[in-house]
């Protein structure tokens, strides 16, 4: 659940994000926009001197909204950033350049639309002043498209200039409420970190509890006994014994505290194999466990005399385990284990 919940939180993690530019909804938003962006050309297309350049500014301004959604990062990469400013300007261009002087139908001029619509989430997205520079050099293509067909300047120029309202809120966007959206994601990891926090520390409270509880039903009974002033029966000497080996193998391996390897422990003791086991690992999770607790519990259930030693490597070696058994008949074998869980034998006898 710990990790999940990160997951989830490190996603929220710029302004795109936290807005859902991302996600599903925002494409099926953008898409919306595509194709009311096309209803505008196919309904304004007809005075058109050929529809070619206009097809084409379509194509350039859906790649400026695309980059706008797809691209990561907070503020905005410097090369999407360059190629959303000049989206605008270029399908500006090719629009104004086959449409009539003046333009017959406001629905003609539908790039300004499309420009001003990524001005605007370039400003969200971190890039005010490049945001600011695809609108102003658009007002200008206009301005030019009027000197040059004998319309004027400002004639042209000023009724674009309306994209500047959408701007200006924008730019407050970016300059108020985007240090607001970062702190928001700045308190969502701290609480993550708490959250995580928390449950691990309950996590090791409860793991430490069970394990005292299991200590209290295993040595409460002997202790009752030791403090007996009768003496020790021959029978209760061995199970002291037996309960300090299990103790002592409860701190040396914990990661090979499993009810099986124990009740393998103990059997291979009461049969007389002296038996040692040691964990060195010191990691979150020992790889390959359940290879390995099967492997150390079928070598103590085989075993019947002399010694058997198992190891668990530290992190960064080789190998992951080792099992040295040593019979006093059989002689001396090693058996290793990797992390992958493969294992090898090597006969010591040799």
């Amino acid at each position: 659940m710990d990790r999940a919940v990160t997951t989830k939180t490190l996603q929220v993690e710029d302004a795109r994000t936290l807005l859902g530019m991302h996600t599903r909804t925002a494409w099926t938003v953008a898409g919306f926009f595509l194709i009311a962006q096309i209803a505008l050309v196919t309904s304004s297309w007809d005075d058109a001197r050929t529809k070619w350049p206009i097809m084409v500014a379509l194509l350039v301004s859906a790649v400026g909204g695309a980059t706008l959604l797809w691209m990561p990062g907070d503020p905005l990469g410097y090369r999407p950033t360059l190629a959303v400013v000049v989206c605008g300007p270029i399908a500006s261009a090719l629009v104004l350049s086959v449409i009539p002087a003046p333009a017959t139908s406001a629905a003609q001029t539908w790039p300004y639309a499309a420009g001003t619509a990524c001005a605007v989430y370039l400003c969200v997205r971190g890039r005010t002043l490049a945001g600011w520079a695809e609108i102003l050099v658009m007002i200008a293509v206009a301005g030019v498209w009027g000197a040059l067909t004998d319309q004027g300047f400002l004639a042209a120029a000023m009724p674009q200039a309306v994209s500047v309202a959408p701007m200006l809120m924008a730019t407050f966007f970016a300059y108020v409420i985007r240090p607001a959206a970062r702190q928001i994601v700045e308190l969502r990891a701290e609480s993550t970190r708490r959250v995580a926090a928390e449950s691990a520390t309950q996590a090791m409270l409860a793991e430490r509890g069970r394990q005292m509880r299991q200590v209290d039903a295993m040595v409460r009974p002997v202790l009752r006994r030791i403090i007996d002033p009768r003496p020790l029966e021959q029978d209760e000497r061995i199970e002291c014994a037996l309960l300090e080996a299990e103790l002592r193998d409860s701190l040396r391996a914990p990661a090979l505290a499993d009810p099986t390897v124990t009740r393998a422990a103990r059997a291979a003791r009461e049969r007389g194999v002296d038996v040692v086991l040691i964990d060195d690992y010191r990691g979150d999770e020992v790889p390959a466990r359940e290879q390995l607790l099967t492997l150390v519990t079928r070598e103590l259930t085989r075993a019947d005399a002399g010694t058997i030693a198992v190891r668990i490597l530290p992190q960064k070696r080789g190998l992951l385990a080792t099992i040295l058994i040593n019979h006093p008949i059989d002689g001396t074998r090693r058996i290793e284990l990797d992390s992958n869980g493969e294992v090898s034998l090597a006969d010591l006898n040799r």
